[in-house]
């Protein structure tokens, strides 16, 4: 269990003062300028020795991702973009940042730009955040009167600003790429890559995308050392993260744990336990909508971490753990993500337009148990068609679900096929 000197969210639950002074009570902006005089790189190794991985869902290193910027600028400024689009269903742990202790993410926005060089962050919000967007437009007002941020901020002689924009909604601006084309006020599509956004990215600018917890987290790592926050967790998977809980447990919430604990105890320490008991659990998605389900079996064992959870075919995600006890209809549930994605899609690649509708109506018949057994595995095979074969992830993100299910309740599907033909056999019967 995370001990309270660890927790780097100190206002989480927004019981103390959001603004500038309360956040310099919880010890943000305490001598920003020390951090930046450290210099960029020492700045990034220590952030490399961390093992921070990023919040955002894919856990790549953060130091090395941004090493990628250059270290000389060709005339080009270079910009931070911090992914604040937090539109994956289940997932609420960036807004509850955003909401409550906006300062930490502004200061890290500060230190990240600073190691990459960058002239100025902007914060690409979803569009229906509104009063996290209110909150922390009012911090960024906070920080420029204050003279933490813009010219020569914190009297550091780094000049640095940073911007809020709101976006209109749309999942698909979650991924970088789309989110850069949506920040230059084009559709939000994906591009092909290479080149990455490094390289060419926003406004064709050296450009880092980052998870609005990865960045907050920085700041902290500097102040006490890559040292502590590498003993947290498990080896390379390590620190603290935000895990949100929903679905059927006693108390659903958001709550700073350490990396790698039981799924079960995060469960019953902090959300009292599944609904009914833990006998009455029935799945966890661990990781927000896109991860592929996992059974009671796997969850009385397994660890919530990237290495951990990849190990039995899920993932970890952005940590929205959502629970499902046995109430539930796990073919109904996932056929509502396959509608989501269906909607989603932006339509940019072929397999993703249109395997993603494939998917839905292929998992309403299922649900109805209109199908054949045989088109389960037609529909695992469209899945494996999808997945990999798109511009982005949004394509693995549809398929993903229905494997997981296939994987883990596939009896269950292949009862519903049998009990639908056998009910329209006996009306046929009776009708006769």
């Amino acid at each position: 269990m995370l001990k309270d000197q660890d927790r780097i969210f100190l206002n989480l639950y927004g019981q103390d003062d959001w603004r500038l002074a309360g956040a310099r009570r919880r010890g943000i902006w305490d001598n920003t300028k020390d951090l930046l005089a450290r210099g960029r790189e020492a700045i990034i190794d220590e952030v490399k020795k961390s093992d921070l991985r990023g919040r955002g869902g894919a856990g790549f290193p953060t130091g090395l991702k941004w090493s990628f910027m250059p270290k000389q600028s060709d005339g080009r400024p270079a910009y931070l973009v911090v992914n604040a689009d937090e539109s994956e269903p289940g997932t609420c742990k960036d807004r509850e940042i955003m909401r409550f202790d906006p300062h930490i993410l502004l200061e890290g926005c500060l230190v990240a730009g600073f190691a990459m060089g960058a002239v100025a962050t902007y914060i690409y919000i979803r569009g229906e955040f509104y009063n996290e967007a209110v909150h922390l437009q009012a911090a960024i007002d906070e920080a420029y009167d204050a003279g933490l941020i813009g010219k020569n901020a914190c009297d550091s002689g780094f000049d640095h600003d940073i911007y809020l924009h709101r976006g209109a909604g749309a999942y698909i601006c979650g991924e970088e790429s789309a989110l850069i084309e949506s920040l230059e006020g084009k559709k939000g599509m994906p591009r092909l890559k290479p080149p990455f956004p490094a390289a060419v990215g926003l406004y064709g600018c050296p450009t880092t995308v980052n998870n609005v917890e990865s960045i907050a987290v920085t700041p902290t790592i500097l102040r006490r050392g890559a040292g502590w926050f590498a003993a947290l967790g498990r080896p390379k998977n390590t620190g603290t993260k935000l895990f949100c809980i929903s679905g059927h447990v006693n108390k659903p919430c958001t709550v700073e744990e350490e990396m790698g604990i039981p799924l079960k105890e995060l469960l019953e320490r902090h959300c009292g336990g599944v609904r009914g008991g833990w006998d009455n659990l029935l799945a966890v998605i661990p990781g927000g909508s896109s991860v592929p389900v996992i059974p009671k079996s796997i969850c009385d064992d397994v660890l919530m971490d990237f290495d951990s959870l990849r190990a039995v075919q899920s993932g970890l995600g952005t940590a929205a753990v959502i629970v499902m006890d046995k109430s539930t209809d796990i073919v109904e549930a996932i056929s509502r993500l396959s509608h989501f994605y269906m909607h989603e899609s932006c339509g940019q690649c072929t397999p993703c337009r249109e395997g993603t509708g494939w998917m839905y109506r292929m998992m309403q018949r299922m649900v109805r148990g209109e199908a054949e057994v045989s088109e389960i595995d037609l529909l695992l095979d469209v899945s494996k068609q999808v997945e990999g074969h798109t511009i982005c992830a949004l394509g693995d993100a549809a398929a993903w679900p229905i494997q997981g299910l296939f994987r883990h309740f596939r009896p269950d599907v292949e009862r519903r096929i049998r009990a639908y033909r056998d009910r329209q056999a006996g009306v046929t019967k009776a009708a006769e």
